[in-house]
């Protein structure tokens, strides 16, 4: 039976945002219970009896001059969203744990005067880990994707989800060796909690700390006021109770009644309700509220020097297996004995797709402890380099590879990435036309690029199945993971050439898509930059029902050309119309079915010749019939859907009350249903009337601007 020994405990959980429903920021007293009422384990509070006769021994304290180093790992358990933290917010993490403990922090500046002289440096440095318990190499952290991190209420399955799915080495990471720290999305309605030291569970992992991901270091997803909840909870780790004594409630104890066990931290209630009260005394003497291990708002700054004490007591004692952390064998066999050898080469980009004359960062993250690089480039400028994290530009149009060879002094390692930069293809003039009939794969072009983040289905080229010839871009998004996202990014298109005064575009695309049942929730996005991909921002969102009605529970492919929507996009607008012009279509999948694009057309609004639409236009009278307008009222952005017989130019316009044509476009409408997005931001709130006009058939629909 697994029982738990942990104090939930963290600073006040409103300091640092924490948005989650929470119960209590700390739960100890509670799983204290839980222990008291399991014989095996109660036998587990005896240990911090055991440490504190250990303190009052003379020949056991800890030697003060000693820097007791404690190899470190940090596991991110994450799901794909802003809990899977950056690697420069792990190391920032460890930053503020190390200057805290070496009382290398400015604000102990702060602390006032009564408890000046008993600031301490606990003399802990906490050191990435190295190498994992089967020998192999790693950076100190691990990453694992799971649902888990979700399920605060069991951090017992949080660590299992980690020790047998984690990137580095699936199984236990004794807590005898290394300290393990957690950081994950949910904490069970607190900001993090650890185990006390204690002999229950013996070296297991579970001996660690829990952490939620915006309560850790001060950037990223966390913040300057959340970054000493980290510090707090290795208190915990070393046996320290909060500064009012055992409960995880400040501001309950007013008899006084309960203390931390520390000399010269004063008899308090703690701080509830938020602020930092520098002359609370309540219990007689002034509180150390500026104490790491109180809940004061933004301005905990300091351990003392009986806590320091504490602590290293706790690191020499045998409970827990703390003292085996520090030890010159441990520290070898973490890899955390001396700086660690390089074992691995590797490299970034901060864009791996780029307008010819564009330039491209390149970043080092060889592990561990590189000292000297040297880079090849060959099609850059330049087409070497010495620095760590060199700045490439590259003027010709191509695939290019990027070797690094990193060395350590005495090791040597090198990385080849083989067509890892793409510089693309020239920008192309209007009017643009693309069916896919001129490729036979979409690997490694300089005129498509395909993003595939999750590593499972990505965009193809299918080579059987095509609107208007025997090809089209497919996804073959059925059975694909929920949440993936895939990308189809086109080479740079010159809109430079249209006047924002005269002239009006149009950017269409056809599609054929079933949904795979009513309940999926797939999404297609289009975005459009005007910096060739440095920025993009969405103008065409496809949703759901939006996206497709019909539904096939097998995987689908389109079989006639009633399969297939045609998508007019008018609100490609003149921040837009500049040389390097670049759409791409983003989807995430939502366990739907297959999609597939063709025929897509960029040109100016008025009538052109057949390269245009690859459709000729027929003359004879269509009936224009399923009209729609959404969303209605509108504040943005207007869909007009509506499906005709035949291919033929389409005139949609849009008039005020007074009968005024405010806007007006011209569409190369296909057989079959249609769907225009028009941009009406720059229309005033009120009453407007649509207009389909097809051959002389004319339809009208109200719609309303907010």
């Amino acid at each position: 039976m697994k029982v738990k020994l942990l104090t939930l405990s963290v600073l006040l959980i409103s300091q640092f945002g924490y948005s989650q429903k929470v119960d209590h920021y700390c739960g100890s007293a509670h799983k204290m219970n839980e222990l008291r009422n399991n014989p095996a384990a109660s036998k587990s509070l005896l240990d911090d009896k055991l440490i504190r006769q250990q303190e009052a021994t003379n020949g056991v304290k800890s030697i003060r001059g000693v820097v007791y180093k404690i190899p470190i790992v940090f596991h991110i358990l994450h799901n794909g969203g802003s809990e899977n933290i950056s690697e420069a917010q792990i190391f920032n993490g460890l930053d503020v744990i190390n200057r805290d403990f070496s009382k290398q922090n400015a604000d102990t500046a702060e602390v006032i005067d009564l408890f000046k002289q008993r600031v301490a440096d606990i003399e802990m440095e906490f050191v990435l880990a190295s190498r994992a318990p089967n020998g192999a190499c790693f950076r100190g952290y691990t990453r694992t994707q799971s649902t888990m991190t979700s399920a605060g209420d069991d951090g017992y399955a949080q660590v299992d989800a980690v020790r047998n799915g984690n990137d580095v080495y699936q199984g236990n990471w004794p807590s005898n060796r290394y300290l393990n720290v957690y950081i994950i999305k949910d904490a069970g309605g607190a900001g993090g909690y650890t185990n006390l030291p204690n002999n229950w569970g013996g070296t297991d992992m579970a001996n660690g700390i829990w952490l939620l991901h915006n309560q850790f270091s001060e950037i990223g997803t966390s913040s300057t006021s959340a970054g000493r909840s980290l510090t707090h909870e290795i208190g915990h780790w070393f046996n320290l109770s909060h500064t009012w004594g055992g409960t995880n409630t400040p501001g309950i104890a007013s008899n006084c009644s309960e203390d931390d066990g520390v000399g010269d931290t004063p008899t308090c209630i703690g701080v509830s309700g938020g602020g930092c009260p520098i002359t609370q005394d309540e219990c007689g003497p002034i509180a150390n509220v500026q104490n790491y291990m109180d809940y004061a708002l933004g301005c905990q700054t300091m351990f003392t020097s009986g806590q320091s004490t504490r602590m290293r007591n706790a690191a020499i004692s045998s409970v827990g297996g703390r003292n085996n952390l520090w030890t010159q064998l441990n520290l070898e066999f973490t890899g955390t004995d001396a700086p660690a050898p390089l074992c691995t080469t590797e490299f970034s980009a901060d864009r791996i797709s780029i307008c010819s004359g564009g330039t491209i960062t390149f970043t080092d993250e060889s592990y561990n402890n590189a000292n000297g690089w040297t880079w090849s480039f060959p099609g850059g400028t330049p087409n070497s380099s010495t620095d760590q994290n060199p700045l490439i530009t590259y003027d010709t149009p191509g695939l290019y590879e990027v070797t690094l060879e990193a060395t350590d002094g005495t090791i040597t390692d090198t990385e080849v990435k083989t067509s890892y930069i793409r510089v693309l293809a020239n920008a192309i003039s209007l009017p643009v036309y693309e069916g896919f009939e001129s490729y036979t794969t979409l690997d490694n072009l300089q005129e498509w690029g395909v993003v595939n983040e999750n590593n499972d289905a990505q965009f193809l080229l299918s080579t059987t199945v095509g609107l208007s010839g025997t090809k089209s871009v497919v996804l073959p998004n059925y059975g694909q993971t929920i949440g993936s996202m895939d990308e189809l990014i086109s080479q740079p298109v010159d809109l430079s050439v249209l006047d924002p005064l005269t002239d009006n575009m149009t950017l269409s695309f056809r599609y054929a898509y079933k949904r795979r049942n009513t309940s999926d929730d797939d999404w297609l996005r289009v975005y459009l930059t005007s910096n060739c991909g440095d920025t993009w921002a969405i103008r065409k969102t496809l949703h759901g029902v939006q996206l497709g009605s019909n539904t096939q529970t097998n995987s689908f492919t389109p079989t006639s050309a009633a399969d297939w929507r045609t998508i007019h996009m008018t609100n490609v607008t003149s921040p837009f119309w500049v040389d390097n012009f670049r759409y791409k279509f983003a989807f995430e999948a939502g366990g739907g079915n297959n999609i597939y694009i063709d025929d897509i057309n960029i040109y100016q609004g008025s009538p052109s010749d057949d390269i245009v639409d690859g459709i000729a236009g027929i003359n004879e009278l269509n009936n224009i019939s399923h009209i729609a307008v959404y969303p209605n009222p509108t504040n943005g952005e207007l869909n007009v859907s509506f499906s005709i017989q035949n291919d033929e130019k389409t005139t949609i316009s849009i008039q005020d009350v007074s009968g005024k044509i405010i806007q007006a476009h011209l569409i190369n409408a296909i057989n079959g249903e249609n769907v225009v997005s028009i941009d009406t931001q720059k229309m005033g709130a009120g009453i407007y009337f649509m207009q389909i006009s097809v051959n002389g058939t004319v339809k009208t629909k109200k719609f309303i601007v907010e």
